[in-house]
């Protein structure tokens, strides 16, 4: 299979903006990217970046899109119902942007309401929006077990499914997954390195997670699309330049690409 490879445009990347991200990206080799959607007043904002990516000749396989108040989607109050409008906002921008997959979280933090049939319902009432303009939706694992279990075993749709997170997974689930339970339905991926002290978003290989393990675990799901990093310039990065960094990302993205190919 020729699995392509891809990374975000990260705006918590310090000391370069978007655009400077973006030519680094492009430089690095990469083709794909994802974007963060996330709302916010960003500078270069999310509208010029996806005009500058494109200019790039570069493609937009997903969009993160934001997560502030996420909780508020279990909550019995309205607010609840202010988010489902916000996010067919972003679901419909993204069809009118050519995105094809909307990654987003279900919770926020280490503290949530329970999943309930409130919530459950306006998660449906979004899938099914995003079906209708024939855009995937894809749930990412987070700090919390059991909100994508209650998600997906109650809604039956064929453009939902999940985000896996590979940061995520070993910080904040001690590597404790049910791939099994996902077959099928990962529509992208999250790929990034941590000591399991925090979520560092560091280079794949430079943490502690078992690459061979996660990369033979995902195959076992069917996954078959991009091998997408999601890193962050910061840190002690900073002392390689930006092009270095995404340089060093691309011939990691390859690395992971040969093991994912080892595993066909």
């Amino acid at each position: 299979m020729n699995r392509e490879i891809a990374v975000v445009v990260n705006n918590s990347n310090k000391s370069v903006n978007a655009f400077e991200t973006i030519d680094a990206i492009k430089k690095a080799g990469f083709k794909n990217v994802f974007i963060q959607w996330y709302d916010k007043d960003f500078n270069p904002s999310q509208e010029e970046q996806i005009k500058y990516i494109r200019e790039k000749g570069l493609n937009i396989i997903f969009a993160h899109l934001g997560y502030q108040n996420i909780n508020d989607i279990w909550s019995k109050k309205s607010d609840g119902d202010k988010l489902v409008e916000r996010y067919k906002n972003d679901i419909k921008d993204m069809k009118e942007n050519g995105v094809p997959i909307v990654v987003m979280h279900l919770t926020s933090k280490y503290d949530a309401p329970p999943y309930n049939e409130v919530g459950l319902k306006r998660i449906q009432e979004i899938v099914d929006y995003a079906e209708s303009l024939g855009i995937k939706v894809a749930f990412e694992n987070t700090k919390i077990k059991g909100y994508l279990e209650y998600v997906l075993d109650n809604i039956h749709n064929e453009n939902l499914g999940i985000c896996f997170d590979a940061g995520h997974y070993h910080v904040h689930f001690n590597d404790e997954f049910d791939f099994n339970k996902f077959k099928n339905k990962v529509f992208a991926v999250h790929l990034h390195d941590n000591d399991k002290t925090d979520d560092l978003h560091l280079l794949p290989f430079d943490g502690t997670l078992d690459w061979e393990n996660v990369t033979k675990k995902l195959k076992s799901t069917n996954y078959n699309g991009p091998v997408t990093l999601e890193l962050c310039y910061r840190r002690g990065y900073l002392k390689m330049s930006v092009e270095d960094f995404y340089k060093k990302g691309y011939e990691i993205g390859e690395k992971l690409k040969l093991m994912f190919d080892n595993e066909e």
